[in-house]
């Protein structure tokens, strides 16, 4: 009796623990929902390729994030919806989805590289234009 109850409760834990796993895209996704600069910038290499609707240059981490929390301060966000991942690459991974704020809707794109020497992807290029 024991064996089936084992077997029955690794069954029920199953789904549970799958739909836990999410990845990368995934992740910024919510936390661009939920406006968080600070959590987003953790996933930001030490250099990085922006473009904020009409402003587009190389910025380094800190940079980022303060124009990034501009963003959202204009913006405030609502909503994110996934138009695209691509995550089979070895070396990149690249996302695009939409977010809906307040004043608008925007199509945001964002490249994760893999830093040299690790399997750690960070974000290269994250571009936010009007949808």
């Amino acid at each position: 009796m024991k064996p089936f109850f084992l077997v029955v409760l690794i069954f029920l834990n199953f789904p549970v623990k799958a739909s836990l796993n999410t990845d990368i895209i995934d992740d910024i996704m919510i936390q661009f929902k939920s406006g968080n600069t600070k959590e987003i910038a953790k996933s930001f290499a030490s250099s990085l390729e922006l473009l904020i609707i009409d402003q587009e240059e190389v910025y380094s981490k800190a940079q980022s994030e303060q124009i990034l929390k501009d963003f959202f301060t204009k913006n405030p966000p609502l909503k994110t919806t996934l138009i695209h991942k691509l995550l089979t690459n070895p070396n990149y991974k690249h996302g695009v989805f939409s977010l809906q704020s307040k004043t608008g809707v925007y199509r945001v794109s964002i490249t994760y590289s893999k830093q040299r020497g690790s399997n750690v992807f960070l974000i290269s290029e994250l571009r936010i234009q009007r949808d």
